[in-house]
């Protein structure tokens, strides 16, 4: 069975970690059968949006089973808006990425829906880090937005309940579980409050964390053979155009 990564991460973290360069990234995806990884770069992320951005254009290039997200930096949108442009245009690049903690800018701020707009007006999905109860504002944020798809990364991190009844509410959010701590009953809840398991997705935010940690989630999750399918590769097939 294929396996899509639509959470991980490329290039060296300010942290003592040695991930430098896309040969870990490759060797955990050897390791736990993944077909495909989409990954945004961890300088992107944690420092310069558009030089990150540059980096991973290169790296994506040589590499065929990886695919990128643009990192958006809310407080930037139009340097944003047009650096998104320029990553799409090179054909590697198939969705945006936005962190909420490192540009300092909550999901309901004005910066935060700006950037909404944006990439609703450029209609490729968005991987959105949430952690906190900030989720739940996600579906009224959507509403005058309809071409604008979110990966609810993390799926709301402590704020998983309040996540899952976000997602159930609006069909435009999609769930990722993976986190550091795996809460037993995650995937259950979200199900009981009606989200249907053809908006959860895979993610493993490697290269932080082993794809180990994510794959047990799946695994305990209950899903029937044909759910797993869906959740591995199939949804992430659909939600990005992807032929496998």
């Amino acid at each position: 069975m294929p396996i899509i990564d639509v959470h991980a991460h490329w290039g060296p973290w300010p942290f003592h970690m040695d991930v430098a360069g896309a040969g870990l990234n490759l060797r955990l995806m050897d390791r736990y059968g993944i077909d495909l990884q989409l990954v945004s770069a961890s300088e992107a992320v944690t420092y310069d949006a558009v030089s990150g951005n540059a980096a991973l254009s290169e790296v994506l290039a040589g590499e065929p089973r990886l695919r990128g997200y643009a990192v958006v930096n809310p407080n930037r949108i139009e340097e944003s808006a047009a650096d998104l442009r320029r990553c799409l245009a090179t054909g590697r690049f198939v969705g945006a990425k936005i962190h909420t903690t490192y540009p300092g800018r909550a999901i309901g701020s004005p910066q935060m829906r700006e950037a909404f707009a944006m990439l609703d007006e450029v209609g490729v999905p968005l991987l959105l880090h949430t952690w906190g109860t900030d989720v739940a504002l996600l579906p009224g944020l959507l509403d005058d937005l309809p071409r604008l798809r979110v990966i609810v990364g993390h799926a709301g991190g402590d704020a998983w309940q309040e996540a899952a009844h976000a997602a159930a509410s609006c069909d435009r959010l999609y769930l990722e579980h993976c986190r550091t701590v795996a809460d037993a009953g995650r995937v259950a809840y979200a199900r009981q409050a009606g989200v249907p398991v053809e908006r959860l997705l895979f993610g493993t935010d490697a290269t932080l964390v082993d794809p180990c940690v994510a794959l047990g989630v799946i695994r305990d999750a209950g899903f029937t053979a044909d759910e797993r399918e869906r959740v591995l590769w199939r949804n992430a097939a659909e939600l990005f155009g992807f032929e496998m």
